[in-house]
């Protein structure tokens, strides 16, 4: 399996249609206030000013779901890692409808900031939706390999909770394989519905109302970060 922790490429456009004046206006005044720092190790007192549990969202999309757990877990950190800008903008109307101080932004790849902090630091992670890639020969992009699978793995604590949802079959198989080699994370699974039947506090993304819009089945797996060695 190819590694995509030795590709330091973003695929697609980092912004689609121009923005209205208002959006231009929330990335030049909010979002340097709430981006993640460019360098140097990070931790919760670095990017809250207090200690706090932390939470990461890789590739929020249009800050639906972020912003919907944000709001109802206040004493919770959470860091928002989205390439593009459109989406930034998403996230950045979030905050400000629903006054949120416990948000950083880093637009830009999620490795960037995953390599940064402390290993068994992360008490919740999500990864909604992803880019499926396909094609065999663009595997080697997609989040969901062993190199940035194990990375996360080393990132959260003992008994935090992963969560991976797709409505795209090749996404999802090779995803349980993939989540199948790695013992650092169990599968939370007793039957059908644990992963057919989206949890109360999973809320709805645009991107999953479109899949189901469409006629297409969506997964919802949560992994349990176990005690075993990195």
């Amino acid at each position: 399996m190819n590694d995509p922790l030795t590709i330091r490429r973003l695929y697609g456009r980092r912004q689609g249609h121009p923005l209205r004046a208002q959006q231009a206006a929330l990335v030049e005044e909010t979002l340097p206030a709430l981006s993640v720092p460019d360098q140097g190790p990070l931790d919760a007192e670095m990017l809250f000013g207090r200690d706090m549990p932390l939470a990461i969202e890789i590739g929020f999309g249009k800050g639906e779901h972020m912003g919907w757990q944000a709001a109802n877990a206040p004493e919770m950190g959470f860091i928002g890692c989205e390439p593009f800008l459109d989406g930034m903008v998403g996230a950045l109307m979030q905050v400000r409808d629903r006054n949120l101080s416990n948000v950083r932004l880093h637009l830009g790849d999620a490795l960037e900031v995953l390599e940064r902090l402390p290993d068994a630091t992360l008490d919740r992670a999500w990864l909604l939706h992803p880019d499926p890639w396909p094609k065999a020969r663009h595997a080697k992009r997609r989040f969901m390999n062993p190199g940035p699978i194990g990375l996360l793995a080393r990132k959260m604590k003992p008994g935090g909770e992963f969560r991976f949802g797709t409505d795209h079959p090749v996404y999802v198989r090779w995803a349980m394989m993939v989540m199948a080699g790695v013992p650092q994370f169990e599968w939370l699974v007793e039957g059908p519905k644990d992963f057919l039947v989206r949890p109360d506090d999973w809320p709805e993304t645009r991107y999953e109302a479109k899949a189901r819009a469409k006629g297409h089945e969506v997964w919802y797996m949560k992994y349990r970060r176990t005690d075993a060695n990195s």
